[in-house]
């Protein structure tokens, strides 16, 4: 688990978050699965791995309106999504 600070909620689940988010509409979990090389069973498998973590918040990052309504639905900023997944791909 990475926290910057007390206040701060940890890297991975905030990654979890957004990913839960990613998933809940199938038309962008299709597009998670095919742009980021993972299958259905990989990506369960590897939930928790920081590198697929970051990937999933990478996935957000390219597409600026997902980021955003990502952001909105979990009750975060932006920035903290792209500041989590730097933190993710420094472990």
């Amino acid at each position: 688990m990475t926290r910057r600070d007390s206040n701060a909620e940890p890297a991975d689940a905030l990654a979890l978050r957004a990913l839960v988010w990613t998933l809940s509409e199938p038309d962008r979990a299709s597009r998670l699965i095919s742009l980021t090389g993972l299958d259905p069973d990989d990506l369960r498998a590897r939930i928790g791995e920081p590198a697929v973590l970051a990937a999933s918040l990478h996935f957000l990052e390219a597409h600026e309106p997902d980021l955003i309504a990502c952001a909105a639905a979990i009750d975060t900023k932006p920035e903290a999504l792209v500041r989590a997944r730097h933190e993710l791909e420094a472990l």
